[in-house]
């Protein structure tokens, strides 16, 4: 069996950095995208999540400057399908430490999760990279998308919203 060095295939460009950083991540997938929600997709019968991000689901609600509730999370999901349209989506397989898949995704060139934090639609998810850290930066200076207004962090309307279940769930056993 013929092997080849991992160097070469980075400097030949075969391989990504950012496949080359992830044993066993898998090949890039290419296609026309469904959106999921504002942090992930379906490429090709295969769910992915965008790297990096952490978007509000799409129950989750937030609030305007003026104090009116909106759905921030479909809000997220609608801008994503809006920015990706027909085009065709490429993503370099990540993996998670929680094993889901993850990627970078690009539409062209456009790296999407760097779009959606740029945009204020998802906050940059620093438990997996700093990488979107900037983007998100650029979106609360300027006081777009989710900054506009207040929310609460994704990862922690999960969490709540999870002990509400689980309090709902006791409660009706007992």
């Amino acid at each position: 069996m013929l092997r080849t060095p991992l160097a070469v295939l980075i400097l030949s460009g075969a391989l990504s950095p950012a496949l080359a950083a992830e044993s066993g991540a898998g090949h890039p997938i290419s296609g026309r995208a469904t959106v999921i929600d504002g942090d992930t997709i379906e490429v090709r019968g295969t769910r992915i999540r965008l790297y990096g991000i952490d978007a509000p689901e799409a129950a989750q609600t937030c609030e305007t400057s003026a104090g009116r509730s909106y759905k921030c999370g479909r809000e997220a999901a609608h801008a994503l399908a809006e920015r990706i349209g027909t085009g065709i989506v490429t993503c370099e397989p990540h993996r998670e430490a929680s094993g889901r898949r993850a990627a970078i995704c690009r539409l062209g060139h456009e790296d999407l999760s760097a779009w959606m934090a740029a945009q204020g639609h998802a906050v940059a998810d620093r438990r997996q990279s700093t990488s979107y850290a900037g983007a998100e930066s650029k979106a609360w200076a300027t006081r777009r998308g989710l900054w506009a207004g207040t929310f609460e962090e994704p990862a922690e309307w999960r969490r709540a919203s999870r002990s509400a279940e689980a309090a709902a769930g006791s409660a009706l056993a007992e």
